[in-house]
């Protein structure tokens, strides 16, 4: 039997004036930076998710403008698959009364180079593709996924 172990996860990348919202988060033990990002919750569209997530992990409030693409990584071997759809959004509100969720240490705006010096901190790989394929250019229609209606679907 092939034990396999998936991880559904969603991503953001926020910009505003040429900086891009990430989060400082422990992971491990260690201070990681990453894009508001998390794992999907039941009843959730991948749409949904990222929503969700930036909103908890930054307390901003943003609108989901366009699909960045799919990201997989095993960060070790045998371990589990994180399958990662990844969003660009653009900032709406935020409020900062708001609690950050558990592990958040904060969010922070980063220019490019001053995210690409810390890259000891990126909590994987993907963090930074993403931020270079948003910078590339690179952008889908978010019609590009159709998920059918189910019973349980929030929303």
């Amino acid at each position: 039997m092939n034990s396999f172990e998936p991880h559904i996860t969603v991503a953001c990348v926020v910009e505003q004036d040429g900086k891009f919202l990430f989060v400082r988060e422990l992971s491990k033990g260690r201070e990681v930076l990453n894009q508001p990002a998390g794992h999907v919750e039941f009843g959730e569209t991948l749409e949904q998710a990222a929503w969700r997530e930036t909103l908890e992990e930054t307390a901003w409030q943003v609108e989901i403008t366009d699909l960045l693409g799919w990201y997989i990584f095993q960060p070790q071997k045998g371990g589990g698959v994180y399958y990662r759809t990844c969003f660009v959004a653009r900032p709406v509100s935020h409020d900062p009364r708001q609690k950050l969720d558990t592990g958040i240490l904060d969010a922070e705006w980063l220019t490019p180079e001053a995210f690409r010096a810390r890259r000891d901190q990126h909590r994987s790989p993907l963090v930074e593709r993403c931020l270079d394929d948003y910078l590339s250019g690179r952008r889908l229609p978010l019609d590009t996924i159709y998920q059918h209606p189910w019973p349980l679907q929030r929303g």
